[in-house]
């Protein structure tokens, strides 16, 4: 089967950087577009930043300028660089794919949607 796993949160001043990384693994062979959802509490999830497979990005207005997605697909992993960070940033990071085709050894290739990661915290202090 297929897993995403977040990394790279956890706490940082206000005006900080971290990077978060999404690894996929399983038999993958193709991951379609990939993002970064966050949720702070009392708050809906909602997206920071998508890159497609062949590298396109968009960016909430909220982090344009100061996140930057990027992915290695040989590594099938997604990156969040981010930077300037503020209080209003703190949320738990969600990766996610729409799609990923993978090698199962009953079906041969699977064509599986929507995954997602437990997320990753971070917290931004002021």
């Amino acid at each position: 089967q297929v897993q995403l796993v977040e990394s790279g949160g956890g706490l940082v001043q206000t005006g900080g950087s971290l990077r978060l990384s999404c690894a996929a693994s399983g038999n993958i062979i193709r991951i379609g577009t990939m993002g970064w959802y966050r949720q702070a509490p009392g708050s809906q999830r909602e997206l920071v930043a998508a890159i497609t497979g062949s590298g396109s990005t968009n960016y909430a207005d909220s982090v344009k300028g100061r996140f930057t997605i990027s992915r290695v697909n040989a590594k099938n992993t997604m990156y969040l660089q981010m930077n300037s960070l503020k209080p209003e940033d703190t949320a738990v990071y969600y990766c996610n794919a729409d799609t990923i085709s993978f090698k199962d050894p009953e079906y041969d290739v699977v064509d599986g949607m929507d995954y997602w990661g437990k997320g990753t915290l971070v917290t931004v202090s002021s």
